[in-house]
């Protein structure tokens, strides 16, 4: 069993591999590999499952983690944080739905809803990561 304390650290590298993915799943549709995107985007809806899984099992476990950070980095982390967390809620529906498009084979509809599922989710998991550096990795006092 993994220790509590390890949790935001994984649910960040969680959010890297889930960015990392799905930039690595665009580039194989614009170049036209459809089974290589298709692996891609279902290893990113896996991962990111993963990481919603393990957050909430470590924010059950332990509740919520005030920021340390002073001055001009506090308003710019809340308002990451804000932004985060309201696109947050719309990933897992946005992408289960945009995968199941792309999986049963009904493409425009997949690629109008794709335009949209992509920036923002990868937005949310980018932010996720810097969310983790801000709040775990921030030296106190900063």
């Amino acid at each position: 069993m993994i220790a509590l304390e390890h949790f935001p650290a994984l649910n960040a590298s969680l959010n890297g591999a889930t960015a990392a993915l799905l930039l690595t799943g665009y580039g194989f549709i614009r170049r036209r590999r459809i089974a290589a995107h298709r692996a891609c985007m279902t290893a990113a809806l896996l991962t990111a499952s993963l990481f919603l899984t393990s957050y909430v099992y470590y924010h059950v476990h332990t509740g919520s983690t005030p920021f340390r950070g002073r001055g001009w980095l506090r308003p710019v982390y809340f308002a990451i944080l804000l932004s985060h967390t309201v696109l947050a809620a719309t990933i897992p529906p946005l992408a289960l739905v945009t995968w199941l498009r792309g999986w049963r084979s009904r493409h425009p509809s997949h690629e109008r809803l794709a335009r949209w599922t992509l920036p923002l989710w990868l937005y949310v998991s980018v932010t996720g990561v810097v969310i983790y550096l801000l709040l775990y990795r921030l030296p106190s006092g900063e």
